[in-house]
Formats: structure tokens, sequence, C-alpha cells
């Protein structure tokens, strides 16, 4: 009686609860729904055009372009006042055109196009006019194509005119060199000489051997200042041949030739009487600038004129060659005794003639006078890699 009873009390306590928790439900809300989107009516496209319409004196290597924003390009052209056209190309995404070639000099050019977008259409329009120039600049290199040359054989553009140094920047702009295997290098402004202004290219170390180089002059059309506007392109690539160099030492009175790291000659020979400084040797890296089976050579100040000598490889623009002299043979590889060229036998002076290209380092150590640019056109290796990074205009 008494389980029974406390049984029906405890359902009826759980019967409580569980409405009491019925009761305690609240409902849910209904969500508000977000307001409408608003959708900005398409805007009409713009169109920025370089140079601006009106320009003026423009110079025609600077850049022509047309931008689009909100619209892709269609139907452009920039044509001159005779119907010639000036190509160009329009970018994946329509909005860029970019000339591929530039206009001429002294000429009216207008741009004609569409741009088209969501939002209309908007008109490619605007005149420009190019330089008429005073004075046309124009340049040379050294190198000719397809030659093949040695490793230490600098680049050389030589202007003819004065480039004034405010304008040495644009016009190294313009240069570029492409070469098959990485090298470091460097252009470098070189004093003016007689021609004009004049920048040499090279390696940090020498080239290495079979390199193809690639050299570009894009000077039509750069404003170089005062000296006028470059007058046309210049290209030309050549080869790095074999590694040749000529270990030259005065206090052993004698030359190695050595080639791609094995030495090939080793000869006696005799170098400028070292007592006169104005016979002396210079010491440094020289560069071979040319050969020739007879040279006659002049030094009035010595008392000799028009001396033919044979078998001479030119070294220096200071009268320095590698020759044949067979009134030294009897001390050639004992005492140095010449007029600052380094004396070899007929024989000899041949064997190392027939080896010799343009570019070939001439590394001559043992005297008291350094080379210098008093050396003529090419004293490039006697300047420290540091220096020579301190002539460029960038």
């Amino acid at each position: 009686m008494r389980w029974s009873a406390s049984h029906g009390t405890l359902l009826g306590a759980l019967a409580v609860v569980a409405v009491a928790l019925t009761g305690c439900t609240v409902p849910t809300a209904a969500a508000t729904p977000p307001p409408p989107a608003v959708v900005a009516p398409p805007v009409a496209p713009t169109v920025k055009i370089v140079p601006a319409d009106g320009a003026t004196d423009v110079a025609p290597a600077d850049p022509i372009t047309i931008t689009s924003t909100g619209g892709t390009l269609s139907g452009v052209a920039l044509a001159a006042d005779d119907g010639t056209l000036i190509p160009g190309t329009v970018s994946p995404d329509g909005l860029t055109w970019k000339a591929t070639a530039p206009p001429a000099y002294d000429t009216d050019y207008t741009f004609t196009g569409t741009a088209k977008g969501a939002g209309g259409t908007a008109p490619v329009a605007g005149k420009f006019t190019t330089a008429d120039p005073g004075r046309l600049v124009r340049a040379s290199t050294n190198i000719g194509d397809d030659a093949v040359v040695g490793v230490a054989a600098p680049i050389e553009i030589q202007f003819n005119r004065t480039i004034p140094e405010a304008n040495r920047a644009a016009a190294q702009r313009a240069l570029s060199i492409t070469t098959s295997t990485p090298v470091t290098g460097s252009w470098a402004w070189l004093p003016d000489d007689s021609q004009g202004s004049r920048v040499h290219y090279r390696p940090q170390t020498y080239w290495p051997a079979g390199t193809k180089v690639g050299v570009a002059a894009y000077l039509y059309g750069v404003d170089l200042g005062k000296a006028g506007y470059g007058a046309s392109d210049l290209t030309t690539s050549f080869t790095i041949g074999r590694s040749q160099i000529v270990k030259a030492d005065a206090r052993t009175h004698r030359i190695q030739v050595i080639r791609d790291g094995a030495t090939i000659l080793d000869l006696p020979a005799s170098y400028g009487l070292e007592s006169d400084p104005g016979r002396v040797t210079h010491s440094g890296t020289h560069v071979v600038m040319g050969k020739a089976e007879t040279v006659l050579m002049t030094n009035q100040a010595y008392g000799y004129t028009d001396v033919p000598e044979h078998w001479a490889v030119r070294i220096s623009n200071n009268g320095e060659f590698i020759h044949a002299n067979p009134a030294t043979n009897g001390v050639q590889g004992k005492r140095n005794v010449t007029h600052g060229c380094i004396n070899l036998s007929t024989n000899n002076g041949k064997a190392y003639y027939d080896t010799a290209m343009f570019g070939d380092p001439v590394e001559i150590t043992g005297t008291t006078v350094p080379l210098s640019a008093a050396d003529g056109d090419i004293y490039d290796w006697a300047i420290s890699w540091a220096d020579w990074q301190k002539m460029s205009a960038l």
C-alpha cells in the first residue's frame, strides 16, 4: 500500500515538470528579408592617349600608348597626314594599345578608333607632331657582324658628336647586350675624343670563350640634348673565340702564349729600356688592336722614320707592338733595350703573329710605368671594376 502510493506521487511530479517545460517554449520570429541590391548603372569608358592631344616636338623614341578604362579598344589606327600607318598591338584584355614602330621626324599624326563598354562608347582621338631635329647623332661600333674576337675585346659605341652629360643616361638606356652564357658587364663613358663621345662595354672578367654576343643601340628618335636626335638604330652580333692570353714579363725577358689554359708558345723577348722613361714598356692588360705583316715605324725623338718592322701586332695606340726585330736577336731573353715594343726574332715573331686576333689580352708585368688613358683607345682593363662601374651613366 505505501509503495503504490509513493509510485503514484512520483509519476504525478514528472507530469507537472513536463507541463511546466511545455509552457516555457517561445515561438521563433519570422526572418526579415534583406533589402534589394543597388546596381550602379554602367559607366561610359574613358581613354588616355600618350602623347597628349596637341603635343609638339615629340621625340620619335618616346612611348606611344592608348589606355582604356571600362571598354575594349577596336579599330585603333595612328596615321600620318599622308596616310602612312604606325603599326601597333592591342593587349589580350583589349585595354591597351602600343605602337610597335617609331614615327618619322617632323610629321603630324592622328589617332582614330573606339573604346566600347557596357556603358557606351568613347572615341580614340588626338593629334601630335614629332620633333624636327636640327642635328642628327650617328653612332658606329668597333665589331662587325659575324666577327670572331678575343676574350678581352671591349664593345665600343662611338658617337659623331659630344653627348651632354645630362643626356647620357637616355643614350645608355637605348643600349643593350645579350649573351649566350651569363656575363656580368657594364657600360662606361670614356673621355670624349676628337670624333665625339664614346661609351664602352666590357665584362667584369674576360668573356667566356665561345660566347655569342648581340649588341643593339636603339638610338633612332632619342633626344640627346644639344647634340641632336639619334639618326638610326645600330645592331651587330659576334662570337668570342678561343681563350688566348699573352703573359709578358719584362723581368724574365719572355712572353708566354696561353691558349685555353695550355702554354703553346714560350718565347725570349726584349722589352723597352727601363732606364729611359720614354722607352719603358707599359705594364697592365693591353688588348690586341690589329696586326700587319709590315708596319713603318717612326719615332723622331729617337731619330728614326718609316723603319719597316715585320709581323707587327699592335697592342696600344702609344706605339707599342709585339713584332719581329732581328736587330735585337742577341739580347732577346736577356736584356730590355727596345723603344717600348716587345721584340721577337723573325721566326718567333711570325709564330706569335699567326695566333693573334683582335681582342686578345696581353698582360704585361715587371715595368715601372702603368698603362693608362694616355695610351689611347683601349685601356679599359687598366681601370678597376669598381671604378669602371662608376663611369656608367645609370
